[in-house]
């Protein structure tokens, strides 16, 4: 028996589900029902929870009697359901314009929360991808986060069905799954699909469409990517949660044509200021709750996205995140400028740059790689692996730039939300 969808009416809802399938259902039922709803990501903290109850005005909470609300002290209305809440008697009355509350990604401390409309959400679907008939969709996201939502609804909207992953499943029987069930478009993070690549089920798939968002996406992993899968349209696509999806770039190349800088079709403009890059368009959040009250957007509608690009010829390339700059002697250095020349080497899986203080330069950049395990098995040492990533990197990178050391480690860590976890000095 589910729970009366009537009663939610008007309600501000935080969904906190332990199944991402129950989750969906809400959102399906509750939109033009609720007043707003908050998407529990699956590794909130109880901090998180309880301040995202406050920030949004939580007054109840929809759960199958898991998710990150479980054991929160709190005074709102619990409402548990099933697979399920019991419709409305009749058809439901949709009038409510009902915001979409998503944790921003990369959260620290007081959760940010950016209020989107379903409006906003479905926006990006119109990207001029050819979809044949009865796609199966899939993503290495969680679908309680931006970058799974997105392919959730455009499953929902623009037809076929969709492949849940889970994040306690082991890569090799998610692949075995995505490839039984044929999915055809499939999407994730650079570092969700590193570690596919590392794993020997990677050809029990073959899909049509390879997705990329989320990090910076350099040459290597699309390199690798189209060995794995040629007969795929690899694609990657620059979005973010605060700003939604700008664009997507398929012609197998990192970066993205300088050409679109200025407007891109009716829906989106992008420009670089500073440095950074910056979107305005249908599809950005209507505003972000918990940003100690600075505007989301500029005079003109623009969100700076704290992303820096530079100019290289008639291409501009992603150089990484502003907050994520390393200080060497009062000079900027990028991590992921120097992680895209590393993982360029054969013999490279993936690599981490981070900062390590330092008495002279104030930080030094150092790196830690992960070797796969093909080039392991050549029996060539690491010192001489070693020595020609730094030739690599003495040929394209200014002196600052070159990491002081370079150390191999067994595998990185990864966040639930995709990304690479970094370390910062």
């Amino acid at each position: 028996m589910g729970a009366p969808l009537e009663a939610l009416r008007g309600r501000s809802v935080m969904i906190s589900t332990e199944r991402q399938l129950t989750a969906a259902l809400a959102l399906c039922e509750l939109d033009g029902i609720a007043r707003r709803m908050l998407l529990c990501t699956p590794d909130m903290s109880p901090t998180h929870v309880s301040s995202a109850i406050t920030d949004a005005e939580i007054d109840t909470i929809v759960t199958d009697g898991g998710g990150p609300a479980k054991n929160v002290a709190h005074d709102t209305s619990l409402i548990f359901v099933g697979d399920r809440l019991k419709p409305c008697e009749g058809t439901p009355d949709r009038s409510v314009d009902t915001e979409w509350l998503l944790l921003t990604s990369g959260t620290t401390g007081r959760p940010k929360l950016a209020v989107h409309t379903l409006a906003s959400l479905v926006g990006p679907l119109n990207d001029g991808l050819v979809v044949q008939d009865a796609p199966v969709w899939s993503t290495f996201y969680d679908i309680r986060r931006y970058g799974g939502l997105q392919i959730l609804l455009r499953a929902f909207v623009g037809g076929g069905s969709m492949v849940l992953s889970s994040a306690g499943e082991p890569v090799a029987d998610f692949l075995s799954r995505a490839g039984a069930n044929r999915v055809t478009h499939i999407s994730g993070t650079p570092s969700h699909w590193r570690r596919t690549l590392m794993s020997a089920a990677t050809s029990r798939m073959n899909p049509r469409y390879v997705r990329l968002s989320g990090e910076a996406c350099d040459q290597a992993i699309l390199d690798n990517l189209r060995q794995a899968y040629p007969d795929a349209n690899v694609a990657h696509a620059f979005a973010s949660t605060e700003a939604g999806v700008a664009f997507d770039v398929r012609d197998g190349q990192a970066g993205f044509p300088a050409s679109l800088i200025g407007q891109i079709g009716k829906d989106v403009s992008i420009r670089v200021e500073d440095g950074s890059l910056r979107i305005r368009s249908s599809r950005v959040a209507d505003r972000v709750i918990g940003n100690h009250g600075r505007a989301l957007s500029d005079a003109e509608g623009y969100v700076d996205t704290g992303d820096i690009v530079e100019l290289r010829g008639d291409r501009y390339y992603f150089a990484g995140r502003r907050e994520g700059v390393i200080n060497v002697g009062g000079l900027k250095v990028h991590p992921e400028t120097i992680e895209a020349v590393i993982n360029q080497h054969p013999a490279v899986h993936m690599s981490r740059v981070s900062g390590r203080s330092s008495p002279i330069t104030g930080a030094i950049a150092v790196a830690e790689v992960v070797i796969n395990p093909s080039a392991a098995a050549c029996g060539v040492s690491f010192a001489a692996i070693r020595n020609e990533i730094l030739g690599l990197c003495r040929g394209r990178l200014a002196p600052h730039e070159i990491p002081v050391t370079i150390r191999e480690i067994s595998s990185l860590e990864i966040a639930a939300s995709g990304k690479l976890v970094r370390r910062h000095a």
